[in-house]
């Protein structure tokens, strides 16, 4: 699981590597489907709770590697959201753009912080903080219409 990981991070890097206007590795939409979604299923997946015909289930990280994985998910995803602000993503889009992505930053910190200090309901709160940030972003970029520089 932590070379699925290396290569989010390592695929992600490469895709924001071109300086100035260049256009990316990927676009927006590849980005989101192939790195951000990904990635954020990682953090979400970490902590849930589920209730089926067996009985309630508590799902947590419970090894050190398993928080280790929350942990590192979370500072991905506010690494992808410094990317997303970055000329080649951002380029023909609104002021809006840059303040999701920075909102997805702050709360990307906020979860990094919940994993480190090993809190299941905190994790699962910011994780809600997350997808409505996400949500958001959908609402005004749309996943199938989103603009391509």
């Amino acid at each position: 699981m932590r070379m699925a990981v290396f290569v989010i991070s390592a695929t992600a890097l490469l895709a924001g590597c071109g300086g100035g206007t260049q256009a990316p590795e990927q676009t927006v939409q590849q980005l989101m489907a192939d790195v951000v979604q990904p990635t954020t299923e990682i953090y979400w997946d970490s902590v849930q709770y589920i209730s089926d015909e067996q009985g309630n289930h508590d799902i947590f990280p419970k090894t050190d590697e398993e928080w280790k994985r929350t942990k590192d998910a979370a500072t991905e995803v506010g690494r992808l959201a410094r990317l997303l602000r970055t000329a080649p993503y951002a380029e023909g889009r609104g002021e809006d753009w840059i303040q999701i992505s920075t909102s997805l930053e702050e709360v990307s910190k906020m979860a990094e912080q919940a994993a480190e200090d090993r809190d299941v309901e905190k994790v699962f709160e910011v994780g809600g903080t997350i997808y409505n940030v996400c949500s958001a972003c959908h609402m005004v970029y749309p996943p199938a219409a989103g603009v391509e520089p």
